[in-house]
């Protein structure tokens, strides 16, 4: 009876030594889930569309878009020589693009008003679909996109909500759209590119990823639009 009692103690000893260690990983769970909802890294092909546009060929094949809610860094490079990433904040409505080439390092900043007229350059309409399919393991709509300022020119592009981030597009010509987009064509500096999701990891993105560097120059537009028409 004695050792029934003893280990009855030990039992309910156990119980309570172990189930605030039990909820302390459940909440660690939950919190990493919490994180990871609007906050990751989506790897995209990349291409240029007008083959003879004079930098097609060194237009980029893949880019590497880092997010985190209302932040995100698209980075891409060609031949290991050129390096271009443009960091945009929804909250403070900016779009910074830097450009890394051989002893160039150049950062170009836009405010809402610049924003606006870049975007002008790109108009499109945009027509939802009820068309669905699965991109990267998401639940992708379809949209149908025609050049505002040309009509006969169109194609398909590919956004998702289950990323939530529904103002994600409002610093882009998308900002209609309400989602990350997967598949899409955009142009800036001139060129036109087509981007299609390839691969997705939640993983925690660092601050670090969206601040310019120190060593970075800061120039206006008509200096940054030199690098590229040279």
């Amino acid at each position: 009876m004695k050792s029934l009692l003893v280990n009855n103690h030990k039992s309910i000893f156990s119980y309570f030594l172990i189930l605030p260690l039990t909820l302390l990983l459940s909440q660690c769970g939950s919190k990493e889930r919490k994180i990871s909802d609007e906050e990751g890294i989506i790897e995209f092909s990349a291409n240029a569309v007008d083959e003879k546009h004079p930098l097609f060929g060194l237009a980029p094949n893949s880019a590497t878009l880092k997010y985190k809610k209302e932040k995100f860094a698209l980075e891409m490079s060609s031949m290991g020589m050129f390096k271009t990433i443009i960091i945009g904040d929804t909250k403070s409505k900016t779009v910074i693009q830097t450009v890394k080439f051989l002893d160039i390092k150049q950062a170009y900043v836009e405010g809402e008003k610049d924003i606006i007229a870049d975007n002008l350059n790109y108009p499109i309409k945009i027509e939802e679909t009820q068309e669905t399919k699965e991109i990267i393991g998401l639940k992708s709509h379809k949209i149908k996109v025609t050049m505002a300022n040309d009509p006969n020119v169109s194609f398909d592009a590919w956004y998702t909500k289950d990323l939530g981030m529904p103002e994600c597009n409002s610093l882009n010509p998308y900002s209609l759209v309400k989602g990350v987009l997967l598949d899409y064509r955009v142009k800036k500096m001139g060129l036109e590119m087509h981007f299609v999701a390839k691969s997705m990891n939640k993983v925690e993105v660092p601050e670090s990823s969206f601040e310019v560097p120190s060593s970075m120059k800061l120039v206006n537009k008509a200096e940054m639009a030199k690098v590229f028409s040279n």
